[in-house]
């Protein structure tokens, strides 16, 4: 799609469980894969004050999940028409004037060249875009962690929309890590077991508190063509980050067919560092600090012919 296209969109109910079912069946895996975890029903915190610095409030309010686009329409060269607006999707979503946070591929077309995008966009705040994108530096191959106000970006995103407002969330505190799957991985491999063909979303933000991540940043677009999952991660940059660590995203436990990406966080942070969470690499001295919302609806917006397994490791 080009920037003035409308995308197809399919819709889809998913199932929602009660926040304190949830908190029961998170609480009993969890505490099988970390030494210490407790699941909670809360209000939600105000997540515009540190460390969260969202451009909302809370994760509440006809809470939607926006898997839009997808790894395809990077290979085998990159699909540069894909340009897609928050503002135009939170329509799409019906839920205009929304506030949508998530994981994405930044405006490239704005930037001039490709970074990681950490959506962060209250549509019904003038100065409501705290966005971030993490870009390698050409020069040294650092990472580069902006922020921008440009509320487009470009190929892939998948983005919680809400209302904004606060409300009653699912709390997460993990630490000290035993199992052998990351944080979301480990939470949305519990709902699968519980939850079998049911789709049971989470989304919001995490907190990496203590410890350092495996994250990767794509560099500016490939100027060959990308022919296999062997060329992309040689492409990609990958980077130790240390907390804290804002990941910003979703999971979902069932796919129904539609090609979603099961899980999907980026990070940012007040230190320069960001980009794609892929898992944590300090066991022993890791600590999580999540706050959940329960996505009532998706929409496959623009979904590709073919999605591979990408940026899963």
């Amino acid at each position: 799609m080009s920037i003035s296209t409308t995308p197809p969109v399919i819709k889809l109910a998913l199932h929602t469980p009660a926040l304190t079912e949830l908190q029961s069946v998170l609480t009993d895996g969890l505490q099988k894969s970390f030494k210490s975890a407790s699941v909670n029903v809360v209000d939600c915190p105000n997540l515009t004050e540190k460390p969260f610095m969202l451009a909302a409030a809370g994760i509440c309010g006809s809470p939607r999940l926006a898997d839009i686009g997808g790894p395809p329409f990077l290979l085998p060269e990159v699909q540069r028409q894909k340009i897609y607006q928050t503002e135009m999707l939170s329509k799409l979503m019906d839920l205009p004037g929304a506030f949508l946070i998530g994981a994405g591929a930044g405006p490239g077309h704005v930037e001039g060249v490709n970074s990681e995008m950490m959506c962060n966009v209250n549509l019904k705040d003038v100065n409501g875009c705290q966005t971030h994108l993490a870009k390698v530096d050409p020069k040294d191959g650092s990472c580069i962690l902006k922020q921008t106000k440009s509320t487009e970006f470009m190929l892939m995103a998948n983005l919680l929309c809400s209302e904004g407002k606060s409300g009653k969330v699912l709390e997460i505190k993990a630490s000290h890590r035993v199992g052998d799957d990351n944080f979301p991985t480990t939470v949305r491999k519990i709902l699968k077991a519980k939850y079998d063909t049911k789709p049971v979303a989470l989304a919001g933000v995490f907190l990496l508190e203590k410890g350092k991540a495996k994250l990767h940043v794509m560099p500016d677009f490939s100027c060959k063509p990308l022919n296999s999952m062997e060329e992309v991660n040689n492409w990609l940059h990958f980077y130790e980050m240390k907390a804290p660590l804002v990941c910003l995203g979703e999971l979902i436990s069932h796919d129904p067919d539609l090609d979603l990406r099961e899980e999907h966080f980026h990070c940012f942070s007040d230190h320069g560092e960001g980009g794609h969470y892929h898992y944590d690499i300090t066991p022993d001295e890791v600590a999580y600090r999540a706050y959940f919302s329960v996505p009532e609806t998706l929409y496959r917006i623009d979904k590709p012919p073919n999605l591979l397994n990408f940026g899963k490791d």
